[in-house]
């Protein structure tokens, strides 16, 4: 850390005057003043491992210590996290051949391509048998496997994105219908596949099912990636992984003799059998620049006055993309300023809140992790390594990209209905007259794409919810305006930039009900649960009973 940078800051702090609200309500010029500071230009990005990362750890510490808050951990305030940065360097076009016409996808504009493998300076995939597996799922408790009587191994499958029945209009299907499983995330998908031995696995894009444009692809795969490192160098992973264009795809399977959309439509079938595309190849190679480093979690920790033992958990990801594609007018730094230097910006705001309100029973504590972005590798770290053991933890709030749509009559919650931690949300929610409601898209699989998952799967009950799209100006179709907006424009690009013009209001209104929920969670001699029969209830019952 740089001691100049840092007594800088210590400067900038002891001249801020922000402090939290009188009713309790946590300081929006707090908010603005952080997601300010951290999203701007000096910052680049704050991508893990660079001076941004540097910058940011140092600017997060002076203000948890300036409110009087505890390292958390054992006298320090950060967790070593330890990664890989990989970085792909002359890659190659990822070549089909062997069809009726060669197929030729260019890497940025029609391919992405990149490895887990954290050993090889070198990666060449070469005349590797091509195979169509579906949506790539292996789901024995729902008599589902798209790998049955095929073998991969050293193949190259070709992959659709999202789940088998997510078009269809209800929450119930083999794959919860519209509601993304696991099953349907990418990270599954390249997991599973390097589980069946295949040499390569490409996602078809499509936008609908992916929830994402390719532009967010693009920007979000190029330049260095960060991956988890492991003993064996992760050799036991898939040498190439990433994603094609659908144009793309559908030429592919055309040089082959098949149509697309004919194969996509069997694959949403049970029982579908994966399709070789006889006598296609492929052939994609690359160079890659690795670094190994430790990234860091920063923990702070605010004692508990009756029941210090028992932890409430606030977290937020600090790290974004640092560079990446550059934006027609040359801006080439993803900020991340709604996402999330909202959320980070929302810890500070949290912790100086309750500082001024004064200790609660359980110990509380501010966690702002690393590497959401490359695949939530900064939770899960924790959640594998804890601080604060997780059956005394009694749960808590994770915030992701607060929107700046304006004040909302009601909150989306990202997995309503799994823990009774609904509960303390909804007696919030009754102050300020608004309601909770499910998600508007549950075929984005958000439930798996932040934080509180990493949590979740070690049976932590984490609420994570958003300002909703039914605005009190202009209700839902402005909602779903601004939220289109920004998934087009601003999300997982260059112009995700702080501007003094947002309408902070939904944001105060949202922080006080995290302020409310954590508060009454910290005070409470209740340990919230999941909901009988939810998929973490036996881990959380567990852990409990372990303590």
């Amino acid at each position: 850390m740089r001691a100049l940078f840092l007594t800088s800051l210590l400067a900038l702090a002891s001249g801020s005057a922000a402090i939290a609200a009188s009713d309790g309500s946590p300081s929006i010029d707090t908010m603005k003043e952080v997601v300010k500071e951290i999203s701007s230009d000096a910052y680049e990005g704050r991508a893990p491992g660079t001076a941004g990362e540097e910058k940011t750890l140092a600017y997060l510490v002076q203000r948890f210590e300036a409110l009087g808050l505890k390292p958390g951990n054992k006298g320090s305030w950060f967790q070593d996290v330890p990664l890989v940065e990989i970085d792909a360097k002359n890659v190659s076009p990822l070549r089909f051949t062997g069809g009726k016409s060669t197929v030729s996808a260019a890497y940025g504009p029609e391919m992405v391509i990149a490895t887990y493998r954290t050993g090889q300076p070198h990666i060449e995939v070469k005349d590797s048998p091509v195979v169509f597996v579906g949506y790539g799922i292996n789901a024995p408790e729902k008599k589902w496997n798209d790998y049955a009587g095929v073998n991969v191994k050293g193949k190259t499958v070709v992959i659709l994105v999202n789940d088998p029945d997510y078009q269809t209009p209800t929450l119930r299907g083999p794959f919860n219908g519209r509601a993304m499983t696991y099953y349907g995330r990418w990270t599954y998908k390249f997991e599973e596949a390097a589980r069946q031995g295949a040499a390569a696995a490409i996602i078809v894009h499509d936008t609908m099912p992916a929830a994402y444009g390719w532009n967010v692809v693009q920007s979000s795969w190029s330049g260095p990636q960060h991956v988890a490192d492991s003993a064996n160098g992760n050799a036991d992973q898939s040498a190439a992984i990433g994603w094609i264009q659908k144009d793309k795809a559908a030429a592919l399977m055309a040089s082959a003799g098949l149509n697309l959309d004919t194969l996509t439509a069997a694959a949403k079938k049970r029982g579908f059998r994966a399709v070789p595309l006889k006598g296609v190849k492929a052939g994609v190679s690359f160079d890659n620049a690795i670094r190994k480093h430790s990234s860091k979690n920063v923990i702070a920790l605010l004692p508990g006055k009756a029941r210090p033992g028992e932890y409430v958990l606030y977290a937020a990801h600090w790290d974004h993309l640092g560079h990446c594609e550059a934006a027609p007018d040359g801006d080439g730094i993803c900020n991340g300023a709604i996402d999330n230097a909202t959320g980070t910006a929302a810890l500070v705001a949290l912790a100086e809140a309750n500082v001024k309100a004064g200790p609660t029973d359980r110990s509380q504590v501010f966690l702002a992790v690393t590497a959401e972005e490359s695949g939530l590798l900064g939770s899960a770290y924790y959640g594998n390594h804890p601080v604060f053991p997780l059956g005394q933890t009694v749960g808590g709030v994770n915030m992701d990209a607060l929107s700046m749509a304006g004040l909302a009559k009601n909150v989306v919650v990202i997995g309503k209905g799994k823990s009774q931690l609904d509960a303390y949300l909804d007696r919030a929610l009754v102050a300020q007259k608004r309601v909770a409601s499910l998600e508007p898209t549950p075929e984005k699989g958000f439930y798996y794409r932040s934080d509180h998952f990493s949590f979740a799967k070690h049976g932590v009950p984490m609420l994570y919810f958003e300002g909703g799209q039914d605005l009190a100006k202009g209700g839902p179709a402005a909602g779903a305006k601004a939220a289109k907006d920004y998934e087009e424009h601003h999300y997982h690009g260059p112009k995700d930039e702080y501007d003094p013009k947002w309408d902070w209001s939904g944001v105060k209104a949202d922080l006080k009900l995290y302020y409310d929920v954590g508060r009454a969670l910290a005070n409470t001699t209740d340990w919230p649960n999941w909901m009988p029969g939810d998929e973490f209830r036996a881990i959380r019952d567990k852990s409990r009973a372990g303590k």
